[in-house]
């Protein structure tokens, strides 16, 4: 068989996955919108189509985190996991959801009503606000903000203000005490996770998260960044673990000391809603740290390999994306499932005796790499 009959139906497959990717798509809609209605309206029918792909992204991403979750612990600890709903058990966490939905929501005699109900809405607003300058693929992006990587660390900020009111408001001492750790655990963590950002941004010469991603179009910035990248990227996983409260840095919701934490007294929708921010806080944080240190949407190049970089760009901006992003949650539910929960005081030890320290150092050493040129 000649050669170029041999690789018709792959380039073909390429070829359709090209045709109905995210730019495509988008695309597509936006020329529909405009010969359709007024400039006004169609920008306005975009505003609303955005919002609620969003909103279903949040849905989806919901019931994909649970049910993978469950699935990554189960083949940690070897065992099943859930094999009861559906085909090996994949449509758990949409039975999950059904249980949650009729679920009666009660609010604590005592509580701060306004306050208390107010909490849960906060923190899912705040994770719709950081999708925004998300890249998920090649000119799919809701809004390409100059300063991007300032704006994700600015309204990231925000969530302790949430965990903070629905632990006050709750008018329970476990749940105060859950918020507080939070909040000491959030407000030191940041300092590391932002340190770790700018070793990228100095290198890069830009807060805009399009122009850190065409940055790595010859190679991701953990390859060519040399070993400071490298010790920013372990350390800003790790402190986005601690931000986002999953184990080992659990502590804000410690059930063995503290029930449930800052959200013991929510039930139904509303503790839904702060579980579901939960799952998506830890897709926008790997989805952050594949844009930075791993490229984002950018395939794999290799500096002036032209065949093998050709190659690479068959497969679809939005794979490499999604891809990268799911490898960063496995890895922190491998976290998860791997090591013992910490104690208070070794938390605040680990970020301030030594997290602090090196990334301060390393970003000095990221700062003399890039004046003087020596990265790939």
């Amino acid at each position: 068989m000649p050669l170029t009959s041999a690789f018709i139906i792959p380039c073909s497959l390429f070829d359709i996955l090209k045709m109905w990717s995210l730019n495509n798509i988008t695309g597509i809609i936006h020329d529909w919108l405009y010969q359709t209605f007024s400039p006004t309206w169609a920008l306005t029918f975009e505003m609303v189509i955005a919002g609620v792909a969003v909103i279903g992204l949040f849905a989806v991403l919901g019931l994909i985190l649970v049910i993978m979750e469950r699935k990554v612990s189960a083949w940690i600890q070897i065992r099943l996991g859930p094999n009861r709903v559906g085909p090996k058990g994949m449509l758990q966490s949409l039975a999950d959801t059904l249980k949650l939905l009729v679920k009666e929501g009660l609010t604590p005699g005592g509580a701060d009503k306004f306050l208390f109900n107010l909490a849960p809405i906060i923190a899912m607003i705040v994770a719709m606000l950081l999708m925004a300058p998300i890249a998920f693929a090649k000119d799919f992006q809701l809004w390409d903000l100059n300063i991007g990587v300032l704006y994700v660390s600015a309204v990231s900020s925000i969530m302790v203000i949430s965990i903070l009111m629905a632990g006050w408001a709750s008018n329970n001492k476990y749940s105060l005490m859950g918020a507080m750790r939070s909040g000491a655990q959030i407000v030191s963590y940041e300092l590391s996770a932002g340190l770790s950002i700018l070793s990228i941004v100095v290198l890069t010469g830009s807060l805009n998260i399009s122009d850190i991603i065409y940055s790595q179009a010859d190679g991701w910035w953990i390859f060519k960044g040399h070993i400071p990248v490298i010790i920013s990227f372990v350390i800003f996983i790790i402190a986005v673990t601690a931000e986002t409260n999953r184990a080992p840095f659990d502590l804000a919701e410690a059930e063995s000391e503290l029930t449930a934490g800052f959200h013991t007294e929510y039930s139904g929708m509303k503790f839904a809603l702060f579980f579901l921010a939960e799952y998506v806080n830890v897709f926008i944080v790997c989805a952050i740290g594949a844009t930075l240190f791993l490229g984002g949407w950018m395939p794999f190049h290799i500096g002036n390999w032209e065949g093998f970089n050709h190659v690479m760009d068959y497969i679809p901006s939005s794979i490499w994306f999604f891809g990268k992003t799911f490898f960063l949650i496995f890895v922190i539910m491998w976290f998860r499932w791997t090591f013992p929960r910490l104690r208070i005081d070794q938390l605040l030890n680990l970020e301030w005796k030594y997290l602090l320290p090196i990334s301060m150092f390393n970003l000095l050493l990221v700062t003399v790499i890039a004046i003087l040129g020596w990265h790939f």
